[in-house]
């Protein structure tokens, strides 16, 4: 915050090996007019627990006319009821040589080992199972690829162990919509970077309060030139 608002201290010394370009981008004094708010997408209409920090800046030395503390405000979540299995697809006739999501028996009995150590020293950690009544899922993270613990999804009415949510399921509660690609690169680099991924409902919602107040911004920096 100190940086952005170009309230720091910091000098880079001769002796730090780096290029002119990063040196006069650290050297710099910014002078943006800045605010920080944690939201949630579960907040935002995506069925996941996933709070993150955002942080909103404008250029004071171009928008010299604007109180922002005035003009900006974050937007407000409106808090709609999340259900997981509005954005589940239906597997339940999927074939065994298309089926790459249930997870094997032998990852499965080791969830179930790890969650109970864990259970027996008193702490809370393991695999988390979830269904489509499920109001919302835990945090997506990068590396949900390795072993989809953070977000399992019971198949008991199926006879079958829990499986990893699909691609196209990790999109929907990142809030992309329906025509983004998500077999572009291999099933491990899409887990990655939807769970590298903001929530797009979140970043939506932010991006118009932004937008509405640069066009109030540039309202009054016009008439501050004509006057």
């Amino acid at each position: 915050m100190g940086i952005l608002k170009g309230e720091h201290e910091f000098e880079v010394t001769d002796d730090i090996p780096i290029s002119e370009e990063a040196r006069h981008a650290l050297s710099e004094k910014l002078n943006y007019w800045v605010d920080f708010k944690v939201l949630r997408a579960a907040d935002f209409g995506s069925p996941q627990n996933r709070e993150r920090v955002y942080i909103v800046g404008f250029d004071k030395d171009y928008f010299q006319k604007t109180d922002f503390d005035k003009e900006f405000t974050w937007p407000v979540p409106p808090k709609t009821k999340t259900r997981l299995g509005d954005i589940l697809e239906d597997l339940s006739n999927i074939s065994c040589s298309e089926d790459k999501f249930t997870i094997s028996e032998k990852l499965w009995a080791g969830h179930q080992r790890r969650k109970l150590e864990h259970k027996n020293k008193g702490n809370g950690f393991g695999y988390s199972l979830f269904n489509a009544e499920s109001e919302y899922t835990s945090t997506l993270s990068a590396r949900y690829y390795k072993d989809g613990s953070e977000i399992l999804i019971d198949q008991s009415e199926l006879g079958k162990h829990p499986r990893k949510l699909t691609p196209r399921e990790c999109a929907r509660l990142q809030g992309f919509p329906k025509e983004f690609i998500v077999d572009a690169v291999s099933q491990g680099q899409i887990y990655k970077q939807f769970g590298n991924s903001v929530c797009v409902n979140v970043i939506d919602e932010i991006a118009k309060s932004i937008v509405n107040t640069m066009l109030l911004a540039e309202e009054a920096l016009i008439k501050s030139k004509v006057a």
